[in-house]
């Protein structure tokens, strides 16, 4: 007898989208400013999803054409499907597009500073008191620290995307033309790197890339990308190198390198 097949089955999923900081709104100027970063290429972005950081933007956001905004953006093949840091003013018009609110995680500087608030202050040392007996103290579990690291041992073929949420990602193989690598801390490929490396996915800035041989198309680390249209730097050919970010650049350096 045949299993009756469900109507519809939900499982986890990992979706990876790209995070589009915005600075100003005006349709034009956005329209030029990815014309330039993309030279023209139609399939520099593949259909990818976007979400939207209005967090810089002054004024909150306000008067934004999120109906021009989403239509721009798509003819980049680029689908908006989130808006990041917007105020809960905006959340409805933004909603009516059909777009999810992301608030976005805290930075690590907020998380700590968050921390400090909520420790609890010590209390006022007691008066002496008459002295007991010693105890037994009872053993205290250990927690068991959670895994930060995916390991992939074997090649990552072309049309393949790997993603490390909350982790590094370490690959003992080669990465092939048309793969992608995606970690939340740094990547460490012990062979060719080829394909799209993105490191620092949740905007980690302090994330690097290191391989074995730098092969790749794209290098990101927290959002910040390179292309190698031009080729690589040949002074760094057999080289093993580390790619990391510098203010607003990304450098890529041989490993050891005392600059």
């Amino acid at each position: 007898m045949q299993k009756a097949r469900k109507p519809i089955e939900i499982k986890i999923s990992t979706v990876v989208a790209i995070s589009a900081i915005l600075h100003e709104t005006d349709p034009a100027a956005l329209d030029k400013a990815l014309k330039d970063m993309t030279g023209g290429v139609s399939d520099f972005f593949e259909d990818e999803f976007a979400v939207l950081d209005i967090g810089a933007l002054d004024a909150s956001g306000a008067g934004i054409d999120w109906t021009a905004l989403v239509a721009l953006f798509k003819r980049y093949r680029l689908n908006a499907v989130a808006v990041r840091n917007a105020p809960e003013e905006l959340h409805a018009e933004i909603a009516a597009q059909g777009l999810s609110i992301d608030s976005g995680a805290p930075r690590p500087q907020q998380q700590e500073a968050a921390a400090e608030e909520e420790a609890p202050q010590p209390a006022p040392a007691p008066a002496p008191a008459a002295v007991a007996a010693p105890t037994q103290a009872a053993p205290v579990a250990q927690a068991t620290p959670a895994a930060a690291t995916m390991i992939i041992d074997t090649p990552v073929r072309a049309g393949q995307r790997i993603y490390a949420r909350g982790a590094d990602l370490v690959i003992m193989a080669a990465v092939n033309n048309g793969a992608e690598i995606i970690a939340d801390g740094s990547i460490h490929v012990y062979a060719p790197l080829r394909g799209r490396a993105l490191a620092g996915a949740s905007g980690n800035t302090g994330a690097r890339i290191f391989a074995a041989s730098l092969e790749a198309e794209l290098v990101s680390i927290a959002g910040v990308y390179r292309t190698f249209e031009n080729g690589h730097p040949p002074e760094l050919a057999q080289k093993q190198v580390q790619v990391r970010l510098t203010g607003d650049r990304i450098d890529v350096l041989a490993i050891n390198t005392s600059k």
